[in-house]
């Protein structure tokens, strides 16, 4: 492949991106359902972009009622080729503060109520995530941030909770002892669909707050977040125009992790005993190991 083409899947606050030429709405059908809502296609320059708000326009969709499976399976289908995750976070450190945003490039998963993979029984696929971020793309958009203005650090250990509630006091601390660096409700099992359709994923984490676990300071609550939301979000927007002006001209190489190829030594089932319904609702996302 030489040629970016970009999904941005915009968390709570992000709704749009601005500045792409060309815009078209695009509403596709998955085997796995609707995707959160119907997907913006642009480009700046010679960069594509495919645009989702994970959360619906209007924000209707909870954190475990997100349709990731469908989400992950609509971008596939529409030719992306990398996929940037840029999500509102609580920071359980208190070197990332609000305002703040963190490269993130491992994740614990605490979710639990939510489809965790395409594959099932008929085409039973293990794949690794022990590098679960792309560390090209997650270079390049920490670079891009840094020019927009924000205070980037890179690397750091992503929880994924369930929510939709916040954490007890215990739990932050619990997630602190862990070594956790920041805390959200979405980029599980998401970043795991991504790399099960071999697109290379990268997680902005923009810190709204402490969560809970600082005694000497309020307890998150909705208003405090949604104020450094809308700075953050500023922030977002421009960080993507700024990731267009450094993708221009520069032809897209491979992972350096192999993502697009994770699937060549993942497929368990044999041949014979492979579900033909199965094999059908995984023409975008394992098409190219699958033949579809």
């Amino acid at each position: 492949m030489s040629k970016w083409v970009i999904g941005v899947i915009g968390g709570s606050g992000l709704y749009e991106i601005d500045g792409l030429e060309g815009t078209e709405e695009i509403t596709v059908d998955t085997p796995w359902g609707a995707p959160s809502d119907t997907l913006i296609k642009g480009h700046v320059g010679d960069v594509e972009f495919v645009f989702l708000p994970r959360h619906g326009k209007g924000h209707r969709l909870t954190p475990s009622t997100v349709p990731y499976r469908a989400n992950i399976d609509a971008l596939k289908r529409l030719g992306c080729t990398d996929v940037l995750s840029i999500s509102a976070c609580g920071s359980l450190q208190e070197q990332y503060a609000p305002g703040e945003f963190v490269m993130v490039d491992q994740f614990i998963d605490r979710t639990f109520a939510r489809e965790k993979t395409f594959f099932g029984p008929g085409m039973v696929a293990h794949v690794s995530v022990a590098e679960p971020i792309c560390s090209r793309l997650s270079a390049l958009a920490g670079d891009a941030a840094k020019a927009a203005g924000a205070t980037v650090h890179t690397g750091g250990t992503y929880l994924a909770m369930e929510g939709p509630q916040f954490s007890s006091r215990a739990e932050s601390h619990l997630y602190r002892q862990w070594n956790c660096d920041v805390i959200g409700m979405t980029n599980m099992p998401e970043a795991k669909l991504a790399r099960e359709a071999e697109l290379p994923y990268a997680t902005i984490a923009m810190v709204t707050d402490y969560d809970c676990w600082r005694a000497d300071e309020a307890h998150v609550e909705v208003t405090n977040v949604l104020e450094v939301m809308a700075a953050n979000t500023a922030k977002a927007k421009t960080t993507v125009a700024q990731l267009a002006a450094v993708l221009q001209g520069t032809p897209r190489t491979p992972s350096p992790q192999g993502i697009e190829t994770c699937l060549d030594y993942a497929m368990i089932t044999a041949p014979e005993a492979r579900d033909s319904s199965m094999l059908a609702k995984l023409d975008a996302v394992a098409g190219r190991v699958l033949g579809s």
